[in-house]
């Protein structure tokens, strides 16, 4: 794998002057998807979105590759047409380019929405990488509660109350989902630690057959924090335990780091939408988030 500096000098798939908002992180994978490899031409397709709209708002284009914008629920349906057309094609002499599909969707077109279309096209086995970017909401939408929303979190159809204590129940773990299609490469990673991240890039992109990754991407106007707060959410998620960075290879777990294990209050407190889990009445809210996040913590370091 190259440096970061020789990687930052390739050109990117992701041009400057886009309208995500400010210190969204999601341009960090993206500018990476042409950087990590010299082996193919990206192709990528983009469920409906942050990252679709603020990119492609017409005329305008963020994208330097070509790219391909779905409806919210069939970005796996829609690349697995593209390859299977990109191998037609191949067979019959009619193109010759090495080409890789690239599908990404936030949580709530791939978790919800598009869960249906993504095990899919896993399942058919297609040549494609899904790169889901998780900020826990649907948050293009207005900040709407997804089955990646962490117990506790106020949302606009989760809020904070009275009556209510913010987003109730376990969130999916849709990696877990992903492992169980037994396909040979799922990977999370997180949007702070980029070497990590172009490593399992370059792995699903360079992989002959079916990939996911899932990218922790906090929201600035979801997660209530600072602009400047972006990768930093992300990287105490990692210390804390709410999102391990590891990936599995032919049903082979690797943990790629094992952080020092903060209490997860230095992550929901730094963060608006948990701040109402601080009274007292809600203690035993936070209480059950660190035991769950303790207890997937351990489970993963048995396998």
């Amino acid at each position: 794998m190259p440096g970061l500096q020789e990687m930052a000098k390739k050109e990117g798939a992701f041009a400057g002057g886009h309208r995500m908002c400010a210190g969204c992180p999601v341009p960090i994978f993206t500018k990476m998807l042409t950087r990590v490899t010299d082996k193919y031409e990206i192709v990528a397709g983009n469920a409906t979105g942050c990252l679709e709209v603020a990119s492609s708002i017409f005329p305008y284009s963020a994208w330097k590759i070509p790219w391909i914008h779905t409806a919210f629920e069939n970005a796996g349906a829609s690349m697995s047409g593209v390859e299977a057309m990109y191998k037609s094609l191949k067979r019959q002499g009619k193109i010759n380019k090495k080409l890789k599909f690239v599908a990404i969707g936030g949580d709530g077109g791939t978790y919800d929405i598009g869960l249906q279309s993504l095990s899919g096209a896993m399942e058919r086995g297609h040549d494609l990488v899904y790169i889901c970017y998780d900020n826990g909401a649907y948050m293009n939408t207005g900040v709407q509660r997804s089955s990646a929303t962490p117990l506790g979190a106020s949302t606009t159809t989760s809020p904070k109350g009275k009556k209510s204590s913010g987003r109730q129940g376990k969130r999916k773990d849709l990696t877990k989902i992903m492992v169980a299609h037994n396909i040979d490469y799922v990977a999370q990673a997180s949007i702070h630690k980029p070497v990590d991240l172009s490593n399992k890039l370059k792995k699903a992109i360079e992989l002959d057959g079916p990939a996911f990754i899932n990218i922790l991407c906090p929201c600035i106007l979801g997660w209530k924090i600072n602009p400047d707060m972006g990768v930093e959410a992300a990287r105490v998620g990692v210390e804390t335990g709410f999102w391990p960075l590891y990936e599995v290879e032919n049903g082979e777990y690797n943990i790629n780091y094992k952080p020092k294990y903060r209490p997860v209050t230095d992550w929901i407190f730094m963060q608006g939408r948990f701040r109402h889990l601080k009274s007292p009445e809600n203690q035993p809210i936070v209480e059950e988030f660190q035991k769950e996040v303790d207890k997937n913590w351990e489970w993963l370091l048995k396998q």
